[in-house]
């Protein structure tokens, strides 16, 4: 993957930018760093974060100690050109702590668990757990599942508790995650129909 560098200004800041790396898919804040234009330079000809440290006085590649390096995604500026947002696939957790996140213990909070787990699948999609046999019986069976699924989470919701209800529509979304999965798309290529369904209306 190719990155383009946007125009930053660094002279705003002296020099250094502020740099907010997020969670390509599930849009969580991982942590906030600062660049300088050598950094910017070097995330965009690499593909892995790279940050000016003002404690170390210097570049440094992240994760170059820990392993838990950010493959970048995309990089793009604010509105006035003096701060950078970087869309990450993570390698591990992004805070020296061990968490997820430098701003939340927890990983991917509220809809953002749907890219979790969407990664979750793809990472057990080989092997011998539920998720690989699944897949290994190819999609007229997944779809199979997810009819099933669609069904008792209909009956819950006409009639069960609001935790059954709860159960099995979660239990639907991971069936038809991995049916998307299947067919070679994403859950990002739902939220674009969506999109582009919302400005048909708008």
């Amino acid at each position: 993957m190719t990155l383009t560098a946007p125009t930053i200004d660094f002279a705003k800041g002296g020099g250094l930018a502020p740099a907010i790396a997020q969670d390509a898919a599930t849009l969580q804040v991982l942590m906030l760093a600062f660049m300088d234009a050598a950094a910017l330079a070097e995330t965009a000809a690499s593909g892995e974060a790279t940050f000016y440290s003002r404690s170390r006085g210097g570049r440094w590649r992240k994760g170059e100690t820990s392993g838990h390096r950010l493959r970048v995604v995309s990089i793009e500026a604010d509105c006035d050109s003096d701060a950078i947002l970087l869309k990450v696939e993570p390698m591990g957790p992004a805070c020296h702590r061990g968490t997820a996140s430098c701003f939340a213990d927890a990983a991917a909070p509220g809809i953002g668990r749907l890219g979790l787990l969407e990664r979750t699948i793809g990472e057990r999609s080989t092997g011998d757990g539920y998720t690989a046999r699944l897949l290994q019986g190819g999609a007229r069976r997944i779809a199979q599942k997810v009819g099933e699924e669609g069904v008792e989470t209909a009956l819950a919701g006409a009639g069960g508790g609001a935790d059954e209800l709860c159960a099995e529509a979660a239990d639907l979304l991971y069936h038809l995650l991995v049916l998307l999965k299947a067919r070679g798309r994403s859950l990002d290529d739902v939220m674009q129909v969506l999109a582009r369904r919302a400005e048909k209306k708008s």
